[in-house]
């Protein structure tokens, strides 16, 4: 779990605007999925869409808004194998976005948290120290700031931004992913147990 600087950056990128310019890009998309399930690790990217009524199911879960329907879930196997789920969340921190990346693992506890790219000053930029809180946390009651999680004295905004998009994105997982198709269907009684798995839809891939 790093926050990672991104080097080589085209200059046609830097030079498309000034708030592009000004944005601060650690890690791209498909770096980030590297980092997340290096090879030898199939992945798969599952779109899941939201109904209005999952919409706010999800949101009450999360304890915060949910402002996006179409969610991209990438699932990484390995020898067949579920290793983990990856989850890109893009959100504002104060006036200005941030995106991460939140890896989930089959138990549906937090793996890591990267940050791809920030556009506030980075005074505001959550450290190292603070996101090595996250992994091994679960959806629940105290996956919040002041209780499991510490503020970050000078990036409450930061620290509560992606406090709340773990909290969305564990919501997401355990609604749409873990309790539809990628759960285990109940055996017949005279058949052995075999989990039920989405069809591939192919490997992932920056949007």
């Amino acid at each position: 779990m790093r926050i990672l600087p991104r080097f080589g950056i085209p200059a046609a990128v830097l030079l498309i605007g000034v708030s592009i310019a000004a944005a601060r890009v650690y890690l791209t998309q498909a770096d980030a999925l590297a980092i997340a399930f290096p090879a030898p690790h199939d992945v798969e990217r599952r779109t899941i869409y939201l109904d209005a009524a999952q919409v706010e199911r999800t949101a009450a879960l999360a304890g915060g808004p949910v402002d996006s329907r179409v969610v991209p879930c990438y699932i990484g196997r390995l020898d067949g194998r579920i290793a983990g789920y990856a989850y890109f969340d893009t959100h504002l921190v104060r006036t200005l976005p941030e995106t991460v990346m939140i890896v989930v693992e089959p138990d549906g506890s937090i793996r890591r948290v990267d940050i791809l790219s920030f556009e506030e000053p980075p005074d505001y930029l959550p450290g190292e120290r603070w996101l090595q809180q996250l992994p091994g946390r679960e959806l629940g009651p105290g996956l919040a700031l002041n209780q499991q999680i510490r503020a970050v004295t000078g990036a409450t905004l930061s620290s509560r931004a992606i406090t709340q998009a773990v909290r969305r994105t564990l919501a997401i997982h355990q609604l749409w992913i873990v309790g539809s198709a990628e759960k285990p269907e109940a055996p017949a009684a005279t058949t052995p147990p075999a989990p039920t798995l989405p069809p591939a839809s192919g490997p992932g891939a920056r949007p």
